[in-house]
C-alpha cells in the first residue's frame, strides 16, 4: 500500500508529492516544489522518515523545497534525477528567467534511466523516461496502485509546456503516446500542476494529443 499526501506550493501552484510505505514509514518527496517545512512538518506528523526526493524533472518550480528538506535531514536524502536534466538542475531550474533564484539542494546522487525500478517498502516505481517538457523528464509508475507521478508531461486536458529550453512538442507527444497511453485507462495521473485525471480521460479528452 502506498500513502500520498499532496501539496500545492510555490508561485506557480506546483504539485509536490509526500509518499510512504505505512508499513516502514519510509517516506519519498516526489518533486519538492516549494516550502520544503510544509513538507517536512507532515512528514514528522506522520512519524514519516524521509530518505529519497525524486525529480521528474528539474525546473526551479519542483526543486524549490528540496534544500529546505535535506538541511534538516541526517543522512543526506537519495536525490534521484535523469542526468539530461543535470544541466538544468546545476542552473538552479532555470529559475533566473523568472527572477527566482534558488537552492537547488542536495547533488543528484542517483541517475534515472528508463526501465529501473525503485522501492519504497513494498512499493515499486517503474521509471520511464518521457522527454518533451525537458530534455530528462520521467514519470514514476506504480502499476500496483494504478497511479502515475506524471510531472509536467501531461495535465488534465493539457500537456507541458515547449517553449522553454529543452523542450519540444513533437517528443513530449511520443512520450505521451508510447508511455502513458500504454497504461490501462484507470491509472491515475497525478501531474505536476492542477487535478488529478486519469489515462482513460486524457486518451479521450485531451485536445493536445488524442489516444
Amino acid at each position: 500500500m502506498l500513502q500520498i499526501v499532496t501539496f500545492t506550493l510555490g508561485p506557480v501552484s506546483t504539485n509536490a508529492y509526500l509518499v510512504a510505505d505505512p508499513e516502514t514509514k519510509e517516506a519519498a518527496v516526489i518533486d519538492p516544489s516549494w516550502d520544503g517545512h510544509l513538507i517536512l512538518a507532515e512528514a514528522q506528523k506522520r512519524e514519516w522518515r524521509i530518505g529519497h526526493l525524486w525529480y521528474t524533472h528539474a525546473h526551479f518550480d519542483h526543486i524549490g523545497g528540496a534544500a529546505a528538506i535535506a538541511d534538516a535531514l541526517n543522512p543526506l536524502p537519495h536525490v534521484a534525477l535523469h542526468p539530461d536534466d543535470h544541466i538544468l538542475w546545476r542552473e538552479g531550474g532555470g529559475g533566473k528567467k523568472f527572477g527566482l533564484d534558488i537552492d537547488p539542494g542536495p547533488e543528484p546522487t542517483i541517475d534515472l534511466v528508463h526501465g529501473m525500478k525503485m522501492n519504497l517498502g513494498s512499493n515499486e516505481f517503474e521509471v520511464r523516461f518521457t522527454p518533451g517538457h525537458t530534455r530528462g523528464h520521467c514519470v514514476l509508475y506504480v502499476a500496483k496502485e494504478n497511479t502515475c507521478f506524471c510531472g509536467d508531461l501531461i495535465f488534465n486536458k493539457s500537456v507541458g509546456r515547449t517553449d522553454l529550453p529543452g523542450g519540444d512538442f513533437d517528443t513530449l507527444e511520443k512520450s505521451i503516446l508510447e508511455q502513458i497511453y500504454t497504461m490501462p485507462d484507470e491509472t491515475v495521473l497525478l501531474s505536476g500542476h492542477g487535478p488529478q485525471t486519469t489515462v482513460g480521460h486524457e486518451r479521450k479528452q485531451n485536445p493536445f494529443v488524442n489516444g
